[in-house]
């Protein structure tokens, strides 16, 4: 299934001619294919959180007969139609599709990171995959990253990816690795890095990278490359949208108790700074989907608020139940 959505990725690549604008394409493609599924969860939620006052009285008046509570619980969801588990099961199941979206995009990262290090060692040139001001897409949106591959990036590449992309190759870049002894079995991050680095065309680009001082942070220190690949704009419309998308949903909630409120709290302001650290180290790719799928989710919360909206007015989703019917 990776692969399979890896060469939807890569399709779509072959049509646009920019992997940026094809990550776009493939996270909307993504998005509005789990789009039912989250409806689904988003509606069933919501249900219950409209009688989360009527469930919150039966807790407390039943709260030293356990038995009782879960009698008068299953016969309010009951009441109301309501399945306690219509706004997680959706969420469940569109759950190992994200994950298998999220092992395509890093197949694709680390085959063309493997083969943009493969040409620089063998041609002298970095052949970037630029976007909009971002020179390499393989490497974070960062002032603090160069547009070449690190040695920590290589490492991460898998044996299967080196093997296949070295499967790929013309006679002429064989050859080449051949003569430096990398061969299909023993090709690797550890192989190639110290080939790299002491080529030329490397040690220029380093030579750019560190012209200006480093920056001081008291526990540690950045360098701040001349010749940055990015300037930070992803990770921060990640952490910016993340809290859009986070605040909408949050509003949306009816929180019963200090604890649910405080967790919301917590919620809301921890997804934001975890998508800013998160889109600050991987690569920009990710960014690009990290930033247009927090989009695609805060635009159809929205979306999905009108329909409820007009459904409750149309009397399709229910009404709460009175509060003297739930605690008898």
């Amino acid at each position: 299934m990776n692969q399979f959505f890896a060469n939807i990725l890569t399709g779509i690549n072959s049509l646009i001619g920019n992997y940026g604008w094809s990550m776009v394409i493939f996270t909307l493609l993504i998005k509005l294919l789990i789009s039912p599924l989250d409806y689904k969860s988003r509606k069933g939620m919501r249900r219950t959180q409209m009688i989360q006052p009527q469930i919150a009285k039966l807790q407390q008046k039943y709260a030293n007969d356990k038995d009782k509570l879960n009698q008068k619980m299953s016969e309010l969801y009951r009441k109301e139609n309501i399945n306690p588990m219509s706004g997680c099961l959706p969420m469940l199941l569109s759950m190992p599709l994200l994950f298998i979206m999220f092992a395509a995009m890093r197949l694709v990262a680390n085959t063309e990171l493997a083969k943009q290090a493969i040409d620089l060692l063998v041609n002298g040139v970095q052949n970037n995959e630029g976007w909009l001001w971002i020179k390499n897409i393989w490497m974070p949106d960062s002032p603090f990253y160069g547009t070449v591959v690190d040695q920590a990036n290589l490492n991460m590449i898998t044996p299967d990816i080196w093997k296949n992309v070295f499967a790929s190759l013309d006679a002429v870049k064989v050859d080449a690795l051949a003569a430096l002894g990398v061969t299909a079995e023993n090709i690797s991050g550890a192989t190639l890095f110290p080939l790299l680095e002491a080529t030329e065309a490397y040690q220029a680009e380093m030579a750019l990278w560190h012209e200006l001082p480093k920056l001081n942070l008291l526990i540690t220190e950045m360098s701040i490359y001349a010749k940055p690949n990015g300037w930070f704009i992803l990770p921060i419309l990640a952490c910016v949208t993340q809290f859009l998308m986070s605040s909408t949903t949050q509003g949306q909630q009816l929180q019963t108790n200090d604890q649910q409120q405080s967790t919301g709290k917590f919620m809301k302001y921890f997804f934001p700074l975890f998508s800013l650290f998160i889109c600050s180290s991987y690569n920009a790719a990710f960014s690009v989907y990290w930033v247009v799928s927090n989009l695609f989710a805060w635009a159809e919360q929205l979306v999905f608020n009108k329909m409820f909206e007009m459904q409750d007015r149309a009397g399709n989703t229910g009404k709460p139940v009175k509060e003297e019917d739930s605690i008898k």
